[in-house]
């Protein structure tokens, strides 16, 4: 067992609390790594999807920043092979592993109903918490853990990594430089046609196409909108799965604001052909198409066309305006060299937007950064969320899991 001395964090060890301060920066860590920084030691609860394939199969290629010294999960299978792989301590139950604490940084990928239990207990315990997404199913359980964090002491952060993947970040650079114009409508769309039979198609578990795709989704919608702005939202979900699920598989949403863009979101198992690329982009002097691999645009310069002055009364020689515009193209492919292996079945996420949210954590833990994507971002999107499944209230057929 890791004693509390070795504790960067101050987190509870062998059932005695040690109080935390205001901020980890300069204190001390178990491990240093060969360029003299601390390497946090990490405990993570949930060994399914995403707590096996992305947060432990990253954590063990960033050896110079994380080492995983415990893991907590259900399945025997699941904690044998925690043991094999990563040599941590294994337990059945996430309670049990912040009671032995050991570690500084607690990762939560527990079963979405989880999320907030599991990081209060955690933030209770003394560590720090990188939270899978939904992170709250409503804004008040949201605001309950970012409270827990403050009296804590302690960092909360989201893991939103598909804000980062490389074809979004590209597009949003295209965006930011203008040449488009003002933007007016962008597109997206999620899905494909698939069928489900697991515990996310069930509303017990906290489970839809809108929380299990969703905070992806509308973390990037939300990025078309200032900052400041929580907009408007128009949804339509409903639940049509043959197997026996109750919770949405079908969600059109619609967000928009006074002088913002119309962004329209499509989550869906039921798109048989893909309905063109994954984004559209309109705006004032051009438009941009694309997805995860590829995006295309093209614009035009406002200050290489003429100026037209206006028909009056009626149409010149009974035709329509027509010009030839000096459109100018452009490309950009993705380089699978540097994204890394890819994950996901809506999107395929790339690794260097998983390196990207552990970067920027590591950096807050070690330096006071700010974070990839903060709580008043992730706040907005929870709302976002809330507002959908307010508009959209379905017949609820289980009521306990398993």
């Amino acid at each position: 067992m890791d004693g509390a001395s070795d504790s960067v964090s101050g987190i509870r060890d062998s059932g005695r609390s040690v109080p935390p301060g205001p901020s980890i920066a300069g204190r001390r860590s178990r491990a240093i790594s060969a360029s003299n920084r601390p390497v946090f030691r990490v405990g993570i609860a949930g060994q399914g999807r995403s707590g096996y394939k992305i947060h432990a199969d990253w954590l063990t290629q960033a050896t110079d920043q994380y080492r995983i010294v415990a893991v907590a999960d259900q399945v025997p299978q699941r904690r044998q092979d925690a043991q094999e792989q990563f040599g941590a301590r294994v337990y059945s139950d996430y309670g049990e592993m912040l009671a032995d604490g050991g570690f500084d940084l607690f990762v939560n990928a527990l079963p979405t109903p989880l999320h907030v239990p599991a990081t209060l207990a955690a933030l209770e315990a003394g560590c720090h918490v990188l939270c899978e997404k939904p992170m709250a199913p409503t804004v008040e359980r949201f605001d309950a853990m970012v409270a827990a964090a403050g009296r804590a002491g302690r960092v909360l952060a989201p893991f939103q990594n598909n804000r980062y993947q490389p074809f979004f970040q590209r597009m949003l650079q295209v965006i930011d430089s203008g040449v488009l114009g003002r933007i007016l409508h962008v597109r997206s769309c999620w899905g494909a046609f698939e069928r489900r039979w697991d515990w996310q198609t069930f509303q017990v578990n906290l489970g839809g196409c809108l929380f299990n795709t969703g905070p992806h989704a509308v973390d990037q919608a939300l990025c078309f909108f200032p900052e400041s702005v929580t907009p408007s939202v128009f949804c339509r979900m409903g639940c049509y799965n043959e197997l026996g699920g109750d919770a949405n598989d079908f969600c059109a949403l619609t967000l928009y604001a006074p002088d913002g863009p119309t962004v329209e979101v499509h989550i869906s198992h039921y798109q048989a052909y893909r309905q063109g690329d994954m984004y559209a982009v309109n705006g004032t002097r051009g438009g941009l198409t694309g997805g995860h691999s590829r995006l295309r645009w093209k614009y035009y310069d406002g200050a290489k066309v003429p100026r037209h002055d206006i028909w009056r009364p009626w149409s010149h020689q009974r035709e329509y305006p027509r010009e030839t515009l000096p459109w100018q193209e452009q490309e950009w492919v993705l380089d699978e060299s540097t994204a890394g292996k890819a994950v996901g079945y809506t999107l395929r996420s790339y690794n260097v937007g998983i390196k990207a949210v552990y970067d920027s954590l590591y950096r807050t833990l070690t330096e006071g950064a700010p974070p990839a994507v903060s709580l008043a971002e992730v706040r907005r999107q929870i709302a976002v969320l809330e507002e959908a499944h307010r508009q959209n209230p379905l017949p609820q057929t289980t009521t306990q899991w398993p």
